[in-house]
């Protein structure tokens, strides 16, 4: 539980990095941030793996390239079900993503390292097996 919302949490400020960052990619206020990331968490979760089977043919002549297109189409479809949140232009459809995943990347990794442990995975399994050895 725990663990989702921190991933949330990461995907909502890298939506606010990515405004800052790339032209053509809008966001209006804070909510339109955390609605824009469960947005894009439901379009990556169940439209994106029908998208890359039925694509798999011209990614593969494409050499992987055609992955770039897809990654900004999914953004684009996720930023069209919330107000607040446009993706505009070449450059918002292609850069966006790609800084998305960089930042992403980063702020889940930091998470992971400086979250306790009961808030990244939720079993509480790291304390339990600690207690155990000190018995």
């Amino acid at each position: 539980m725990w663990s989702i919302l921190l991933s949330g949490l990461a995907t909502a400020l890298s939506l606010l990095v990515v405004d800052l960052v790339v032209p053509g990619v809008t966001i209006n206020t804070l909510t339109a941030a955390a609605i824009a990331a469960a947005s894009v968490g439901v379009v990556n979760a169940f439209l994106k793996p029908t998208l890359q089977t039925l694509t798999m043919p011209i990614n593969a002549v494409s050499f992987g390239a055609f992955s770039l297109v897809l990654n900004g189409l999914c953004l684009w479809l996720a930023s069209l079900v919330v107000p607040g949140f446009y993706i505009t232009g070449i450059i918002g459809f292609l850069v966006g993503p790609l800084v998305l995943s960089a930042v992403n990347t980063f702020i889940n990794n930091y998470f992971d390292k400086k979250a306790p442990a009961f808030l990244r995975d939720g079993t509480g399994s790291e304390l339990s097996t600690e207690r155990s050895s000190q018995l």
